[in-house]
């Protein structure tokens, strides 16, 4: 693999950065991992959502013809990340359930809780060869105490939203409460009816939207575009908007200047991270937000 987009900081530069934000434990650091992972540090604790930090999809389907070719740089090795206390898994996919990413990380945390739909948890406990108990499930409309985050379950789309025979959501995202913060990792998702009277309440401070698209000629489920992801984080009334899913294979990219261009458009307020950049915020005792 050449020519990889850099990132803009990794491995002990990275987690260098990671301990320097300890300094700083009243204000909301968040930092790009990659595809839809991102780590989340408030108050010393941290919250990964859906890391892939592993080339097990570009191995698996090396010699297919849909080649997963990785474009961009690996931020970490799962195994160095410590101190984390909770991460999630929005759905089944590899890039968001990666054993690769999982069992190395939760080697390194041995006291990490683990978030995922509870309609996944047969199917979870067989890829990571983990107790079946050991996962926390959720489901939309579900409200969830784990380690100092309140989890809000929410339903995705990808492409449907879609619910096994005891009507528990398969695809979904999850709302986040971490101390005056409310932030919302979408998971992989289209704009489904009601979405937006959905998310609205919640007064999203931080919302990670995907941006890749829905191109059936990818034979992959597909996301928001560039527009959506601008059009939704405007009507949702989010404070920020930080897009996700591209950048990491060739074949289900968006290039994000797309996603600027719109956000700009609707004045949706942004910020595009860099691999491994860090985004700090702090609110005031009015909520208003420094960025």
């Amino acid at each position: 693999m050449t020519n990889l987009i850099p990132a803009f900081q990794k491995d002990q530069v990275f987690l260098a950065d990671l301990e320097a934000a300890r300094s700083r434990p009243d204000e909301l650091h968040i930092w790009w991992l990659g595809q839809s992972g991102f780590l989340l540090q408030w108050q010393g604790r941290r919250l990964l959502f859906d890391p892939y930090l592993s080339d097990s999809l570009s191995v698996k389907y090396a010699k297919t013809d849909k080649p997963h070719v990785r474009m961009s740089e690996l931020v970490i090795a799962p195994g160095q990340l410590t101190g984390i206390d909770v991460v999630t898994s929005s759905h089944n996919h590899t890039d968001h359930l990666d054993a690769e990413t999982l069992l190395p990380l939760f080697g390194s945390n041995s006291d990490v809780q683990f978030v995922i739909p509870e309609a996944n948890r047969a199917f979870v406990a067989d890829r990571l060869k983990c107790d079946p108990d050991f996962p926390i499930g959720s489901n939309d409309g579900e409200i969830t105490e784990v380690g100092g985050f309140t989890f809000h379950g929410v339903p995705a789309a990808h492409n449907e939203v879609e619910r096994d025979e005891e009507n528990l959501c398969k695809f979904m995202g999850f709302v986040v409460q971490l101390g005056p913060w409310m932030v919302y990792h979408s998971g992989d998702t289209l704009w489904y009816e009601g979405m937006v009277d959905l998310l609205r309440p919640y007064r999203i401070d931080v919302a990670f939207l995907p941006i890749n698209g829905n191109k059936p000629e990818r034979r992959v489920a597909g996301n928001l575009s560039a527009e959506e992801a601008a059009r939704l984080g405007k009507e949702m009334g989010a404070r920020l908007v930080i897009p996700h899913h591209y950048h990491l294979f060739e074949f289900n990219t968006e290039d994000p200047a797309l996603f600027i261009r719109a956000a700009e458009r609707y004045r949706t307020p942004y910020r595009v991270l860099r691999l491994g950049e860090r985004w700090s915020g702090k609110k005031d005792s009015k909520g208003t937000v420094d960025y």
